[in-house]
């Protein structure tokens, strides 16, 4: 699938989708919305497709939401937020972490708003050494939302998320890494080729292993110890039951790579 809003390319193992509205820095509007999650359906359903990679066309990853079409200057009724967020970030968020799938968010601009908040809810975020994520919100009177409040919280503790979603201040990538917020910061020219290089390791990897892990540890900040284990148990039988462990236990015992399926 491709459109003018989202571009979906397959690859050998793996998909790069990338939002496509650079003349709006990628803001989102309500067709660049269906178009990802259309995209990211289709990736769901291939089986050839083992991984995601996802970033942004031109000089950002995206400035949240387009408000171009909600000048309050114009007149009309106030919009209803509360349902944009229902209709469209939220089902994007649940999506994107109940993708049985790595996703590898590459950052490779400014991240803001909900664009921002996008980004976080990639299972590997790399970011441009000159990118930045912005919590934008306050500068317009609105809360953090597409889940914002809380990667920051868990991310960065209490302290550090009233203080970037309060002052709305850009937090560049090497900080963002260093505070935990992301997995790690490259040179600009390296991104592209380091999200690959991800891609390329989780397309010859053992995807239904990956899918159970990433849930896993989406659950563990809201389990409790207990609950967590009983989860361990209960998504380890099931991996031992897998083809993936039965070849990746013969290779190791072979001395030779894996040839794991995706199965």
């Amino acid at each position: 699938m491709t459109s003018d809003a989202v571009l979906h390319e397959k690859h050998d193992g793996y998909a790069t989708v990338t939002l496509n509205r650079p003349h709006r820095l990628n803001a989102f509007n309500e067709d660049q919305h269906l178009r990802l999650r259309a995209a990211l359906d289709d990736c769901a359903a291939d089986d050839d497709c083992r991984a995601v990679i996802l970033t942004g066309a031109g000089r950002g990853f995206s400035a949240g939401q387009d408000l171009s079409d909600r000048d309050p200057t114009l007149g009309g009724p106030r919009p209803d937020l509360g349902l944009t967020l229902e209709t469209y970030y939220n089902p994007l968020i649940r999506q994107m972490r109940a993708l049985g799938k790595p996703i590898i968010c590459a950052v490779n601009g400014v991240a803001a708003g909900a664009g921002a908040n996008i980004a976080l809810a990639g299972d590997i975020v790399i970011a441009a050494r000159s990118a930045s994520f912005i919590q934008a919100f306050s500068k317009i009177g609105l809360v953090p939302d597409a889940g914002g409040t809380w990667w920051l919280t868990r991310r960065l503790g209490e302290a550090r998320a009233k203080a970037l979603a309060l002052t709305a201040e850009p937090l560049p990538a090497e900080t963002a890494a260093e505070w935990g917020l992301i997995w790690k910061c490259v040179d600009d020219a390296e991104l592209m080729a380091q999200a690959r290089k991800f891609a390329e390791k989780f397309a010859n990897g053992p995807t239904a292993a990956y899918a159970l892990t990433k849930h896993l540890i989406q659950a563990a900040s809201t389990n409790s110890l207990d609950e967590q284990l009983a989860m361990e148990r209960n998504f380890q039988h099931k991996a031992g039951q897998s083809d993936e462990y039965r070849e990746g236990v013969a290779a190791f015992l072979q001395k030779r790579p894996a040839n794991f399926r995706g199965k």
